[in-house]
């Protein structure tokens, strides 16, 4: 008997409280173990419309929701006894007619007419005739939105949805077809599902598979159920799952505004690197320890106890990984402070007269053109493209420059000083003159790709950068914060026609992307001209609409925003569910006062 878990048990299963949780997941255990067993409490649902509904008693007030048929098993809802009785009666399990998608459909007649909120608005002086609100799918037929996935039943109020009710019509419908509808209403046009048919396994599609998986044992039960609220652990978008598996002939790189599963693409790129691979060690990297750890603690979710999968899929963070390397061929690097090369770039300064280049200048150049670049000569630097440096030079200051940045240069070797791109650049000859070394990574998945920069890049590319599917890149152009842009080409990293984005927001509500998408255009392009699009990203979910204060005074800031914070407060919001942000350590004294005056707030 084939034993299934719905991503709406997972969800459900999050909103209990701790014992709950405990209780219903040694039910849910016991249940795979013996699905049949004669000692479960099983209740056939008369009342619902799918008559393969059955609750089963974990507690007193606890009842799991199954589905059940013959051959199969299907964890589908947990709650307490009226509202999980309430949910299956809501809801019917089929087959898509055109998609051929299993899908859990809520039937249309057990829902209450859906109500868009009215607010009350200040009555015009002249009266208005009301203009009816445009109805956005009216000249769509049938067919055109069975292909998108929306159930049968749905059809009519698809085509009397408009702009205002259609961010709640698609809460009632399955993922698929939402997302079609928020890209087609946006200006966007929607890749269409398979269109398997009635005559393929309605759990074989895609689409079905975001949303159902076989649960082959109790460990992999045990891990679905251990942290429910971590879905993609599970569960993955059918775009998400495609760059997971698909084969690449060279670099790739995976984009997508933040919240789209860029991160959650990486994890599951690594493992499935890693399990097709036997034997192979996979690197899964970072700009930073701090992401490099957070994708540690991910991975053991996603692999569990897998040793041997632990054990090939190395998670460091990039500089940490090569400062190994580097160690093993060379012994322990002395890598110079910030103020050791503060202290050379103004001795050098000093040095060389005839200019009045700042320090700050100095270490800008110097860490962005000529240490990134690992220029060594004054030919290299005078043909240099200072690519995001604002101040231009011309050659005269360009040999000043050099006269300057060659003595820092000497001045390293003497102390017998490398700095972090010295490091890589030594690392990355070492590679060309002896091979890689037997545990070298045979493929390599970076995180946070956005941010890292020339010197990296360049070793990435001599350690993986020939082979397929040898480097594989996550990141998105709008979150770069620390990095110059640079061309990726120049270094042999060429991801053209291989450059994906994802386009399903899991983390940001509709109202607040929708805020957010005016603060970036609508395409970035990076060095290279390949264009990142950020047409058609949608928002899985619906909230409160961003509000915002403009106040005439800091004091006034301070009590609205305080204010606001209370009334969260009082909401039932936690006080560590909510982050005050403000644009720099300069204005930290702001957000403390926040949340201090008049009443402090836990912080």
């Amino acid at each position: 008997m084939e034993f299934r878990i719905a991503d709406t048990f997972t969800s459900s299963l999050a909103k209990l409280n701790g014992d709950e949780q405990k209780s219903a997941k040694q039910t849910a255990f016991d249940l795979q173990l013996n699905p049949v067993n004669s000692g479960m409490s099983f209740h056939k649902l008369d009342r619902a419309k799918d008559k393969n509904f059955w609750s089963v008693r974990v507690s007193s007030d606890i009842r799991l929701i199954v589905h059940k048929t013959k051959s199969s098993l299907m964890l589908c809802y947990v709650d307490h006894h009226d509202a999980a009785y309430e949910w299956a009666a809501r809801r019917r399990l089929e087959q898509h007619p055109k998609t051929g998608a299993a899908q859990l459909v809520e039937i249309r007649e057990t829902v209450r007419e859906i109500e868009i909120p009215s607010y009350v608005e200040a009555k015009p002086e002249v009266p208005v005739e009301a203009v009816p609100a445009p109805l956005l799918f009216a000249n769509r037929d049938d067919d055109d939105l069975l292909a998108f996935g929306v159930p049968a039943e749905w059809l009519g109020e698809v085509k009397e949805a408009t702009e205002e009710s259609l961010l709640e019509l698609v809460d009632h419908l399955p993922g698929e077809a939402a997302e079609a509808l928020l890209e087609l209403a946006t200006g966007g046009t929607p890749a269409l599902p398979i269109q398997a048919g009635v005559e393929a396994d309605p759990f074989a599609h895609p689409d079905a598979q975001r949303r159902f998986r076989i649960m082959t044992d109790v460990e992999e039960l045990e891990r679905a159920l251990e942290f429910p609220w971590e879905q993609w652990a599970v569960f993955l978008h059918p775009a998400q799952r495609d760059l997971v598996d698909r084969h690449f002939k060279g670099p790739a790189r995976v984009s997508g505004s933040a919240g789209t599963g860029k991160t959650v693409v990486a994890l599951h790129r690594a493992v499935h690197l890693a399990k097709t691979h036997p034997g192979a060690k996979v690197l899964l990297t970072t700009f930073s320890i701090a992401l490099a750890r957070m994708l540690r603690s991910k991975l053991g979710l996603l692999v569990g106890d897998d040793a041997d999968l632990l054990a090939r899929i190395r998670v460091r963070a990039i500089d940490e990984a090569v400062i190994e390397m580097y160690e093993t061929a060379h012994g322990k690097p002395r890598i110079p402070t910030a103020s050791m090369l503060r202290a050379l770039l103004q001795t050098a300064s000093k040095s060389v007269e005839g200019h009045n280049f700042s320090l700050r200048f100095l270490e800008a150049e110097w860490s962005e053109v000529v240490d990134a670049w690992q220029i060594d000569s004054w030919e290299a630097y005078r043909g240099v493209q200072r690519l995001g440096r604002k101040t231009r030079l011309g050659e005269q200051q360009r040999s000043l420059l050099w006269a300057i940045f060659e003595r820092v240069r000497k001045d390293l070797r003497a102390e017998g000083f490398a700095t972090l791109p010295m490091v890589f650049d030594r690392v990355a000859g070492h590679l060309e003159d002896n091979g890689e070394p037997e545990d070298s990574p045979r493929f390599i998945v970076v995180d946070e790709a956005q941010d890292i920069n020339v010197c990296q890049l360049r070793l990435l590319a001599a350690m993986a950068g020939a082979r397929e599917n040898g480097l594989f890149f996550a990141g998105d152009l709008g979150q770069r914060i620390f990095q110059t842009p640079f061309s990726w080409k120049s270094l042999g990293v060429s991801v053209q026609g291989r450059s994906s984005t994802l386009r399903i927001n899991y983390r940001t509500s509709h109202q607040i992307r929708r805020m957010v998408d005016r603060l970036l255009p609508p395409e970035l392009a990076d060095v290279d001209s390949l264009i990142e699009s950020r047409r058609g990203t949608v928002s899985v979910f619906n909230g409160p609409d961003p509000e915002i204060f403009v106040e005439k005074t800091n004091d006034d800031e301070v009590k609205a925003a305080s204010s606001w914070l209370r009334d969260r407060l009082q909401q039932g919001i936690l006080p560590q569910e909510i982050g005050v942000i403000v644009r720099s350590d300069a204005e930290l004294p702001r957000a403390l006062a926040v949340v201090e005056v008049p009443h402090p707030i836990e912080r």
